[in-house]
């Protein structure tokens, strides 16, 4: 009999403190269902996490916990069914507070069972709504990580090609203007030449847009006012989106100016517009707009003018969305884009030190933002002037390809120059010691110890008053140069190159 007793008191004992060790854990929620799912006791857990005190929760369905669709989907039996014919459920997912907010949690069920019958279930439920938060940061890191590799190889691949590609391109243009000087009247070659003219063009713009999007491109940076070079192309850009587009204006008049490249700024807003009309099949309007912006927050703060293109169009899925800035990578039908469009705004936009924005909505319209650095010193804003397009004197040609310098040669003495031509920087340098040399006109890749942009800063050293005048295909060097040196690229025609030359020399 006092065995007896001590047995029911140590039994006693025990529960008691089970039940104290459930009542007391904080961090999880622990109670019991009956065996359709009401709640049958509660913890101190459930109460934190939850928000329910137990005279407000034990005897209520459990499923109050779900969201609505949830419920509707019919989630909580299923999985207390779950729990019973297997054994155990698990899942995380969206669970409701007492006041509506929503939290991630852990949930876990258990059949309870006493001489083969059910009797109920042991649920816990934890709150990893942190651990989630942290977990999909990492995997947007890594996402983006993964997409900053891929944007890395892709543009060592076209930029090696649009090297190569840019000096046959350089031949093709440059033996077209010698041939054209000799062409006659005869209209059949006229159109041939005309034809090899457009397709020339048409090559060096695509290598363009390649070498943008690599930031292999070399640059000519000057200082500009946003608002003035919007209003100086808006009537480009009014022809380029047709009678079915209306275009709007939204420009501040006190953005701050910044440090880019004209040329590949406008090419950049073309682009932008142009994709902007195509995604408005049936009309709409496209708005161009511009303030400046300071960012607190972000792995660039810092001052920023922001330029942005919006259209009502159809929108942009959002299992295409990062894959828009990929070279040859488009949405229109064959032969309505080369799909390099938006490359080449993405390389621009990160070569000028920005970034680029997209935000997108299925059937309410896109706008895309491109954020550049607010000018802090240095270059003044650039103020146009006629130039002088003739020449004399004796141009140092620094080539390492002899199809190109001959070519180069052949314009420079049609500008009227006079023309020595040396393979490399060491051979110029001597040649420099031993006769006189007006300019020096140098390709940036060339083999031996220095290359274009390391003669130009040893000229600099030593003949500070040596004009030199670099040119590229593409170059990895030039995206140091950041308006030391000025750079021509390939493939240039006469006329670019003369007034490359003459802005030099003033």
């Amino acid at each position: 009999m006092v065995q007896n007793v001590k047995q029911q008191r140590d039994l006693f004992d025990s529960e008691r403190n089970f039940r104290l060790l459930v009542e007391g854990v904080a961090d999880y929620a622990l109670y019991m269902l009956d065996p359709t799912g009401i709640i049958t006791s509660w913890n101190i857990g459930g109460e934190r996490i939850k928000g329910y005190a137990p005279h407000e929760i034990v005897g209520q369905h459990f499923s109050r916990f779900y969201t609505e669709t949830d419920r509707a989907n019919g989630r909580p039996s299923r999985a207390l069914r779950i729990a019973r014919e297997q054994g155990r459920y698990e899942e995380e997912g969206w669970r409701v507070r007492k006041d509506g907010t929503f939290f991630w949690a852990s949930v876990v069920i258990d059949p309870i069972y006493e001489d083969g019958h059910l009797i109920g279930f042991a649920k816990i439920t934890r709150d990893i709504s942190e651990r989630r938060e942290a977990e999909l940061k990492l995997e947007q890191v890594q996402k983006q990580l993964a997409e900053a590799q891929k944007l890395d190889a892709l543009g060592q691949l076209t930029g090696g090609v649009a090297h190569d590609f840019n000096n046959l391109l350089m031949i093709i243009s440059g033996s077209l203007h010698s041939i054209k000087r000799n062409a006659g009247d005869d209209p059949k070659l006229q159109r041939a030449i005309a034809a090899i003219e457009n397709a020339t063009r048409r090559g060096a713009a695509l290598t363009s847009q390649l070498l943008s999007f690599a930031r292999r491109q070399s640059v000519n940076p000057e200082a500009i006012d946003v608002g003035e070079r919007i209003e100086a192309i808006r009537q480009v850009l009014d022809t380029g989106v047709g009678s079915a587009v209306r275009l709007a204006f939204d420009v501040a008049r006190d953005c701050w100016p910044v440090i880019i490249d004209l040329g590949e700024f406008e090419t950049a807003l073309v682009n932008l517009v142009i994709n902007a009309r195509d995604a408005m099949p049936n009309g709409g309007t496209v708005t161009i707009a511009a303030q400046n912006r300071t960012l607190h927050e972000g792995s660039n703060p810092g001052d920023f003018v922001a330029i942005s293109v919006s259209d009502t169009g159809l929108g942009i899925a959002p299992d295409i969305l990062s894959k828009i800035f990929d070279p040859f990578f488009t949405t229109k039908p064959v032969g309505k884009g080369t799909g390099l469009g938006l490359s080449q705004v993405h390389g621009f936009a990160h070569q000028a030190g920005g970034t680029i924005l997209v935000d997108s909505e299925l059937g309410k319209g896109t706008r895309v933002t491109i954020l550049l650095p607010r000018q802090q010193a240095g270059l003044p804003v650039k103020n146009e002037e006629t130039l002088d397009l003739g020449g004399s004197g004796t141009v140092l040609l620094v080539e390492d390809n002899p199809d190109v310098a001959s070519v180069s040669r052949n314009l420079l003495e049609q500008l009227g120059f006079s023309v020595r031509r040396v393979a490399d920087a060491d051979a110029a340098l001597r040649e420099i010691e031993r006769n006189q040399i007006d300019l020096v006109f140098s390709d940036i890749v060339m083999p031996g110890r220095l290359d274009g942009l390391g003669l130009a800063r040893r000229l600099r050293e030593i003949r500070p008053d040596l004009p030199v005048l670099l040119v590229t295909g593409y170059s990895d060097a030039a995206a140091d140069v950041r308006g030391d040196f000025p750079i021509l690229r390939k493939p240039y025609e006469i006329h670019q190159l003369s007034k490359a030359i003459a802005t030099l020399r003033r």
